[in-house]
């Protein structure tokens, strides 16, 4: 254990031993392995959250790399839950991270133990889907969603996803930084809940630059399903 508490010093130093000995024995499910997947997979995996489950069936594209961090030219063609997957193990020996490669439906139809659930698709039937998994199994999920300079955050414990019109688009283009500052909330939030903090639960954040370039950040509660 004393390599496990100097890997993890400056969390230790903020929390204690025991709440970080406690993420250890935590299991999250991030659902796909794109541009929030694998930010999420590395910001969390490096936290020391013991087992992550990775869900994605694609495959990593050249026009996937700017904005995909866990991925590098060269990784073309191989299966994005398994890249990201050995990469989150080769920077931290204390997390497990399984690969599925299978779609969410498929991998919906096996119930498992989560403590935690992060969806990191691009499109809102998925993350219908997500929540109505997340609540058939009893467990919060962290929505995220990123498209040109703008995104939204939302830890949804109680809340209704209806609120949201779900329907299928073409997302507009995404810059390379917003990707990684969603994915940085989203492992903010779930962290503070793993670890036991305070967390602000259904309340939907939603980030945009204005035309002047100011940072702007609005919250509106979600309705309870």
């Amino acid at each position: 254990m004393e390599e496990y508490y100097r890997y993890f010093n400056r969390q230790v130093m903020l929390w204690g031993e025991q709440t970080q000995a406690s993420l250890q024995k935590k299991r999250i499910l991030i659902v796909g392995s794109g541009g929030l997947g694998s930010s999420l997979a590395i910001a969390l995996g490096a936290s020391g959250i013991g087992h992550i489950d990775l869900v994605d069936f694609d495959e990593v594209s050249v026009h996937n790399i700017h904005r995909q961090i866990a991925f590098k030219v060269g990784d073309e063609g191989k299966y994005k839950a398994q890249v990201a997957a050995e990469l989150v193990e080769a920077r931290c020996p204390f997390v497990k991270v399984t690969p599925h490669v299978t779609d969410f439906a498929s991998f919906a139809k096996k119930k498992r133990d989560f403590d935690l659930i992060f969806d990191a698709t691009d499109n809102l039937p998925s993350r219908a889907q997500i929540d109505a998994y997340a609540k058939e199994i009893g467990v919060p999920w962290v929505y995220g969603s990123v498209e040109a300079f703008n995104g939204q955050v939302c830890f949804i414990d109680k809340s209704s996803f209806d609120a949201f019109k779900i329907m299928e688009r073409e997302p507009a283009g995404i810059a390379a930084p917003i990707v990684m500052h969603i994915a940085s909330l989203q492992a903010n939030l779930g962290l503070r809940y793993l670890a036991a903090q305070r967390v602000k639960k259904d309340l939907l954040y939603y980030l945009f630059f204005n035309d002047e370039g100011e940072l702007v950040t609005q919250k509106f509660k979600m309705p309870e399903a």
